[in-house]
């Protein structure tokens, strides 16, 4: 059997190869096992090529191979920032990737209570208050999360910035995908709208206790 024959069922049989891999991927729910089928499928359609002297199939699926390992990558590194922010501070370092500047100006507000909600927040500098709780978020903190989870998903307070500084966001709709693709951010955000519920509850409760008191004082006379 000549090297021509060899190459034509050496195309044949990587041919199949990949089919069942792109097939396979059709099944896949999460993004990581879909890049790791990608990856395969595209080495073998490299190896296959190769005896064959297809250049152009040669390129294509090098560069699919390259975005490919990148994506996984780049998930991969996601889900282990994810769970080192659950075990630790619930920063959103790990998110800035996926997020865009907005630079905010002193006494600028950046939404107000009961509009439409359609991202969330990181403050990078400067300093922002919640206004009907009168909570100062310190730079590192997030705000806006709550919108998400609202059923008409609408601001839960006004945020202002008290003094200019930086702050990135980040689409809801992004945070949907990153959830579909990562399940374990799902965790993460539920970990993050609870501490977000606590802080509010307590601030809540020392307003209350403080009224109380107030009223509980006797009057001079």
């Amino acid at each position: 059997m000549d090297t021509s024959h060899l190459a034509q069922h050496a195309g044949t049989a990587g041919a199949l190869f990949a089919t069942i891999f792109v097939v396979a991927t059709t099944t896949m729910k999460t993004m990581i096992p879909l890049r790791v089928f990608g990856i395969l499928a595209n080495v073998i359609l490299i190896l296959t090529a190769i005896p064959a002297r297809n250049y152009l199939v040669i390129v294509v699926q090098l560069a699919m191979l390259v975005v490919n390992s990148y994506r996984l990558h780049q998930m991969l590194q996601l889900v282990r920032d994810v769970k080192k922010s659950v075990n630790s501070d619930l920063s959103m370092e790990w998110l800035k990737p996926f997020m865009t500047e907005r630079q905010c100006a002193a006494g600028e507000i950046l939404f107000y209570k009961d509009e439409k909600a359609e991202d969330m927040l990181y403050i990078v500098s400067g300093k922002f208050k919640l206004v009907e709780s009168g909570i100062v978020l310190p730079v590192g903190a997030i705000v806006g999360e709550l919108g998400m989870l609202s059923p008409s998903n609408m601001r839960t307070q006004t945020l202002e910035c008290v003094e200019a500084g930086l702050v990135l966001s980040v689409s809801y709709s992004k945070v949907e995908e990153l959830y579909v693709q990562n399940p374990a951010f799902g965790f993460y955000f539920l970990r993050l709208s609870s501490a977000r519920l606590f802080q509010n509850l307590e601030t809540l409760q020392q307003q209350l206790n403080q009224q109380t008191a107030s009223a509980a004082a006797p009057k001079p006379a």
